[in-house]
């Protein structure tokens, strides 16, 4: 497990003597080769020689579908004499690439001083790692202050125990980047936003593994804008933030089946409704600001949004957060629903056939609540919104097993997206009201503005539409 913190954080950790005295140390360097191109990056693969002392190892990893950096990967190390890598018939590179490895050159290199101890938690044995460095390519660098735990005797829950414990101490943060994806991001523009990346699901895995594989991109997509948020914060990055929430909140309700008996997912299904609920007023403000006018209402609108994002800052500061993204990947990894009898069968299912019957039993919903559109009040179109949000989400999950019906997904999922915009849209007309109230400024004659009085009948006319061609449209998984 790897864990992100600050110099001075290690610095106290190394001070605190919860670790054994006397460190391993090694300066390190790893040279990172690839195509151009970056074929092997964009194969999931890495290739490096990393040089400590006069030893030198060739490490070549591939990450497995949907896999987000948080745990081992398959890797394969030979022993080499130089900087040069060797890529003949032995090698999975020159399998994967062909003659395109004619092309593989350095592209950038990782120096680090790492610290290493051998711990003992609660009988297991944990290998302690701690990197400090960076990462340089061309005219570009980065930083790197991590830890690494590596369970190499006894429970895993003791990985995490310990992980808790290093957390009471100084704050860590799950740590979601590898060494190479630091170093194929300096070649690429400065990044203030993370959308959701494609999830990759083999149609052999089980629901279980599915869900685990779907979860953890979430996670992912959370704390790469997570950490936007703490440093240069952006609108965007705030509202990929609420996304990646939402869209794990959304898994947990697709894949209910597989823990319904099991109590344990109330208390993370809990706090990550109470953290997207941390981070909605600070969205709202972002909305609201955009369709104010200028002067002395806009004024007191950005001073409201930025006092609401001081409370995020604060929020995702919290030990709370922490211990909330080690909560929640401990119980996906090693919680108690993987054992539960009573829902066995529906964990090993192939996740193929539970993806079919969930998506199945969505659009239902979806078809059901939006018959009478038009008609209906905020609070019924805003359950019919999240049901909708639901649909879309496990389409986009599921998307990777259904390759062969693309065009019939792409269509399904066009005219789910117009649903979700307009519903969207009349959604902030309907919160509008409360925001406004919530600042103190309904008395304000600039406020009507914000209301957006006269659009109500057309964007429920153009909802009807969308759910109108949505049910019309052909499902992808049948």
């Amino acid at each position: 497990m790897k864990l992100d913190l600050t110099g001075a954080a290690a610095d106290a950790l190394e001070a605190a003597g919860i670790l054994p005295q006397t460190p391993k140390i090694r300066q390190m360097r790893a040279v990172y080769h690839d195509t151009p191109e970056q074929d092997l990056a964009q194969a999931g693969v890495s290739l490096r020689i990393r040089a400590a002392g006069d030893e030198r190892i060739q490490t070549v990893k591939a990450d497995g579908a949907g896999n987000t950096g948080l745990f081992a990967r398959s890797e394969w190390e030979t022993p080499v004499n130089g900087d040069a890598p060797i890529l003949d018939d032995t090698s999975a590179v020159k399998a994967l690439l062909g003659d395109r490895i004619q092309a593989i050159t350095p592209q950038f290199e990782v120096h680090v001083e790492r610290r290493a101890w051998v711990v003992t938690q609660d009988d297991a044995e944990i290998e302690v790692v701690l990197d400090r460095g960076e990462v340089l390519g061309g005219d570009r660098r980065d930083a790197i202050c991590e830890l690494e735990l590596e369970l190499k005797e006894g429970a895993p829950a003791a990985l995490f125990a310990l992980a808790r414990k290093i957390d009471d101490i100084v704050p860590v943060r799950l740590g979601v980047l590898t060494k190479a994806e630091r170093g194929y991001r300096l070649a690429e523009p400065v990044r203030s936003v993370f959308k959701a990346e494609p999830v990759a699901l083999d149609a052999g895995m089980t629901a279980a593994r599915g869900f685990q594989h779907i979860a953890q991109a979430c996670l992912r997509q959370f704390r790469l804008n997570e950490a936007v948020l703490l440093t240069d914060p952006t609108p965007e990055a705030l509202h990929q933030a609420r996304v990646a929430l939402r869209r794990l909140r959304s898994a947990f309700s697709i894949f209910k089946p597989l823990f319904s008996v099991e109590p344990s997912a109330d208390p993370l299904r809990e706090d990550l409704r109470w953290l997207a609920g941390e981070l909605g007023h600070a969205r709202d403000l972002d909305v609201l600001l955009g369709r104010a006018p200028g002067g002395a209402l806009h004024e007191r609108i950005r001073t409201a949004r930025e006092e609401a994002y001081a409370h995020v800052d604060a929020a995702l500061r919290s030990g709370r957060v922490r211990r909330l993204m080690l909560d929640l990947t401990q119980w996906l990894t090693d919680g108690p629903w993987l054992l539960a009898a009573t829902t066995q069968d529906r964990r090993n299912e192939p996740v193929r056939d539970f993806a079919a019957t969930a998506l199945e039993r969505f659009r239902k919903a979806v078809k059901k609540q939006g018959r009478h559109l038009a008609k209906m009040d905020d609070e019924t179109r805003h359950e019919l919104r999240k049901s909708a949000k639901k649909l879309r989400y496990a389409s986009e999950f599921f998307s990777s097993l259904f390759e062969a019906r693309r065009r019939r997904y792409q269509n399904f999922v066009g005219a789910l997206e117009e649903l979700q915009d307009q519903l969207g849209a009349l959604n902030d007309l309907a919160t509008a009201p409360e925001v406004i109230s919530r600042l103190g400024i309904g008395d304000d004659p600039e406020a009507d503005a914000l209301l957006g009085k006269g659009k109500r009948k057309a964007l429920i006319g153009a909802a009807a539409e969308a759910y109108d061609a949505l049910v019309d449209a052909k499902r992808f998984w049948l």
